[in-house]
């Protein structure tokens, strides 16, 4: 299946195809996000030792891209990347960032100094492959911002804030450092007028819209599984909150998409 003509085209740039929820459901996934016009996702591998299974269904859905990292509540139970499996693994077409990684003191900041070690590696192979950094950050605003500022300074790279929930503060330092920032379907919950309100301040060159699937659905299926199909519902509050129409502002992330993730937006199928 795929999309209708008069579908606006979005992409789905954080989701986690490889867990168990899609098990045995990928090709119908895939088909509904079609439908919807998500014809682009990255599925974001989150421990190293899973890397085969993700390249796997990237390599199976031709719209399906994907990143690898360790997630900072995995860096202590994970063996710790290193800089040279990270950029073995970037040498795959289909792979296009790096991460997700960051920063999370909400459940784990036990790992803080370990969490620390991991960015600064993850960092290190976004600059040195030019992927994009994917960064998750949670209850450690001021040591993301302090790191994140360090590393702009010893050499730049490119980031995105993934499922942006934080601070104004760390959405406008960030911001200042050139990241990009994604909405997921938590901009779309009633309660969060602050999150739309810190997007609404950013550059819509930077904005980025995500599922993180198979969490956050967004309104109508909160509570329930989410999925890349669901990106649309996110990107229509994202229209509101902007001041566009739908068509406009799906034309707008699909250029940042592309602008950010260009490895993926320069893919050609092989013959």
């Amino acid at each position: 299946m795929t999309q209708t003509t008069d579908t606006p085209q979005i992409t789905d740039s954080h989701c986690h195809l490889d867990f168990p929820d899609f098990e045995g459901q990928l090709d119908s996934v895939v088909a509904r996000a079609a439908e919807a016009g998500v014809t682009r996702m990255v599925t974001i591998c989150t421990k190293l030792r899973n890397e085969p299974n993700v390249r796997a269904i990237a390599e199976a859905h031709a719209p399906v891209f994907y990143a690898a990292g360790t997630h900072p509540m995995s860096a202590a139970s994970e063996p710790m990347a290193t800089l040279d499996e990270l950029l073995a693994l970037a040498k795959h077409p289909k792979f296009v960032g790096i991460g997700e990684t960051g920063l999370d003191y909400h459940y784990t900041a036990d790992s803080a100094q370990v969490q620390k070690d991991s960015l600064r590696i993850h960092i290190a192979a976004a600059r040195e492959t030019g992927l994009p950094l994917i960064i998750h950050s949670r209850a450690a605003d001021e040591d993301m911002t302090r790191i994140l500022t360090e590393e702009m300074n010893n050499g730049a790279f490119s980031c995105v804030m993934h499922c942006f929930s934080s601070s104004p503060e760390l959405a406008r330092a960030t911001l200042d450092l050139g990241c990009y920032l994604s909405m997921s379907g938590i901009a779309a919950f009633p309660k969060s007028q602050e999150i739309r309100d810190i997007f609404a301040a950013a550059p819509i060159e930077r904005v980025l819209v995500e599922t993180d699937a198979p969490y956050l659905a967004p309104p109508p299926h909160r509570g329930k599984r989410n999925e890349p199909a669901y990106t649309a519902h996110t990107a229509r509050i994202g229209a509101e909150v902007f001041g566009l129409n739908y068509v406009d502002f799906a034309a707008r992330t699909q250029e940042n998409f592309e602008r950010l993730f260009s490895k993926a937006a320069a893919y050609t199928v092989p013959a």
